[in-house]
């Protein structure tokens, strides 16, 4: 009880003292608002209220229950209502926790580490999606995990509703599908010997779990099918996610500065001071990093662009090709860093640089004479998201040490780690894949992975190593398995 008060007043702190509300939440609340008055999941112009497809109807639908009981534009109500949401992460977590170590202590453990977690508390006090994002994240894989323990298929389908849920939120969620269908087809063929003969045991419990992946994929998707449907009929356009860019159909996305971007961009101050100014105030030459020219000669051309933007403060297709043949160029000079070292580089970036966004500190964190204060709570977030990291990466060293397999046969001690541990690192590395294809490296990409950490930090914490009774337990299929196998063919 005291725990989750401390998790209650460190959300309220943020609530009251660091709210956020600004850009996307003026847009998700204009969503939402004409959701409510016209029926309509659209934005308002001077000629009425027209559709818009530039973001999935989740979170406006989220901000528009609220405001269905509190009247529209009540923002804080939404904050409040988000806390509510984020405690509830912080059980799941710890259920999550509970039952993929099999240990009450690393439940308890992972639900300190949840409810005190600065990184992902800060954001409830912000109108954005990546609260919810979070919970339906951490739901779908503490669902998957009790899926995988019982066999039971209405438990899959609890696990699909709760990514399509996520998905609603944020599409890029739609990452855990291939997370968990994944890893779940690899436990599951890992724990049985396929016999020789055809038309044998094995293929009967093939079969059912091809009936489970189809459900889990099915449940998920289904969501989305209203919104592909209306986004048809209104833009007849096959639409079932937001654009990759979050444009309308008749918008202009300069598809050219957008790649010329990823053949530079590595850390999230550029996205705040080039990216994000783009149409919005003027683009600035010193504000690039040194590899962003190759050649005084490219370093003039990209000067030029930018002054042909700063004029009206628009990008057009004309300026946009510029951008798109020096980005041509660049790639083809330099794969390697377009394809590997720069999304690399972006990934790293989300990961390890200090999660201070939302704190309204200095992006150059590294500048102390930017500011003392600045720099040390810069610094202070950035040791403790090391923590966090290294208290996750320890419990893999810790689990496959204690083996006593490692050294002598690495492939025989990743079995002996806690179960379903797979599905978690999946996910991790999709995620992390996935975002190294992005321009703009923000920080709460990774927000969704967190639960993660917490999980595998809680193992590092509580010691956890499976009993050989758990063991057992966790290489032997769930019932239903024992009786799709046992059944002849």
């Amino acid at each position: 009880m005291p725990l989750t008060a401390a998790a209650f007043a460190l959300r309220l702190w943020f609530i009251f003292r660091l709210p956020t509300i600004a850009g996307d939440s003026f847009f998700y609340g204009a969503l939402a608002k004409n959701w409510l008055q016209h029926g309509i999941v659209g934005i308002t112009e001077a000629a009425g209220v027209r559709p818009s497809l530039i973001r999935l109807p989740g979170y406006p639908g989220f901000i528009a229950a609220i405001w269905a009981v509190t009247g529209t534009d009540h923002y804080r109500a939404v904050l409040l209502a988000q806390m509510f949401v984020d405690v509830a992460a912080c059980f799941v977590i710890a259920d999550l926790a509970r039952r993929s170590l099999v240990s009450s202590q690393a439940g308890k453990i992972a639900f300190l580490l949840a409810a005190l977690c600065p990184f992902t508390a800060n954001y409830v006090a912000c109108a954005l999606a990546e609260t919810l994002a979070i919970f339906f994240t951490v739901l779908a894989l503490d669902w998957g995990v009790m899926a995988l323990e019982s066999g039971r298929l209405w438990q899959f389908a609890l696990c699909g509703a709760a990514i399509g849920a996520a998905i609603l939120m944020r599409p890029d969620d739609g990452l855990l599908l291939p997370a968990i269908a994944g890893c779940c087809l690899v436990l599951y063929a890992r724990r049985r010997n396929r016999p020789t003969s055809p038309n044998s045991a094995f293929d009967a419990a093939a079969s059912v779990w091809l009936t489970r992946a189809a459900t889990l994929t099915l449940v998920a998707v289904a969501p989305l099918v209203p919104w592909t449907i209306r986004n048809w009929v209104d833009f007849h356009r096959f639409q079932p996610l937001a654009p990759r860019y979050a444009n309308d159909p008749e918008q202009f996305v300069s598809p050219g500065f957008q790649r010329w971007t990823k053949t530079w961009m590595a850390e999230y101050v550029s996205v705040s001071e080039v990216y994000w100014a783009l149409d919005e105030s003027p683009l600035e030459i010193d504000k690039l990093p040194r590899r962003a020219f190759d050649t005084l000669e490219e370093y003039q051309r990209t000067q030029a662009a930018f002054a042909a933007h700063n004029i009206e403060l628009t990008m057009t297709p004309a300026i946009d090709r510029q951008f798109s043949k020096l980005a041509q160029e660049r790639i083809q000079r330099h794969p390697l860093r377009y394809y590997v070292w720069l999304p690399a580089l972006r990934v790293a970036d989300m990961w390890l640089r200090p999660r201070t966004e939302m704190l309204g500190v200095e992006d150059h964190w590294w500048q102390r004479w930017r500011g003392a204060y600045d720099w040390n709570i810069n610094l202070a977030f950035g040791l403790l998201n090391l923590l966090y990291i290294g208290l996750a990466a320890s419990a893999f060293v810790i689990a496959l040490r204690r083996s006593g397999r490692f050294h002598r046969n690495p492939g025989a001690a990743v079995r002996v780690l806690p179960r379903y541990w797979g599905i978690l690192l999946a996910f991790v590395v999709i995620r992390s894949l996935f975002l190294g294809s992005l321009e703009n490296p923000e920080t709460r990409y990774t927000l969704e992975c967190y639960p993660v950490l917490m999980v595998l930090g809680a193992a590092t914490l509580a010691r956890t190593r499976p009993s050989s009774q758990e063991s057992q337990r966790a290489e032997t299929p769930p019932e239903s398995e024992r009786v799709a196998c046992a059944r002849p063919s």
